[in-house]
């Protein structure tokens, strides 16, 4: 296997960046098959969240929260926006790992909630041809 060139590294990152704010943008159009389509069907996949009881390990886990929480009918995505987003490839490009801040609001029965400039790091993997999340960290500062 060759390592890659500069501009198949820039390819690549123009194929993960899309995945990337799959994970948070399929929640303005409620698209469930993307959502389930770019998350990595591991028993260790994982997401650390701010709090330690939103912790989600597996990808069965994650599936009965979605089901649960984002599914409900009055669950929307109302908007969301990346900051400074660093892609980072592997040297033959099968792995990508990124960081950036990020602004993710919702709105559940009416009321807007949400996360402003929380840091959310991540790793993708690409398999069959595809690119899925195994993980996802997000954070917030403490000043």
């Amino acid at each position: 296997m060759n390592q890659m060139t500069s501009e198949e590294r820039t390819e690549l990152k123009k194929e993960v960046e899309p995945v990337i704010k799959a994970a948070i943008g399929w929640a303005l159009t409620r698209d469930f098959d993307t959502l389930y389509n770019i998350i990595a069907p591991d028993e260790d996949f994982y997401i650390f969240n701010p709090d330690n009881e939103s912790t989600i390990i597996g990808f069965d886990a994650f599936k009965n929260f979605a089901e649960s929480s984002w599914r409900r009918p009055d669950f929307h995505g109302t908007r969301f926006e990346t900051h400074d987003l660093r892609i980072n490839l592997s040297e033959y490009g099968t792995t990508a790992w990124y960081s950036c801040f990020l602004d993710d609001f919702i709105e559940v029965g009416g009321k807007e909630s949400g996360w402003e400039k929380v840091r959310w790091t991540g790793v993708v993997d690409k398999r069959a041809g595809k690119w899925v999340h195994t993980q996802m960290h997000f954070s917030f500062p403490v000043e």
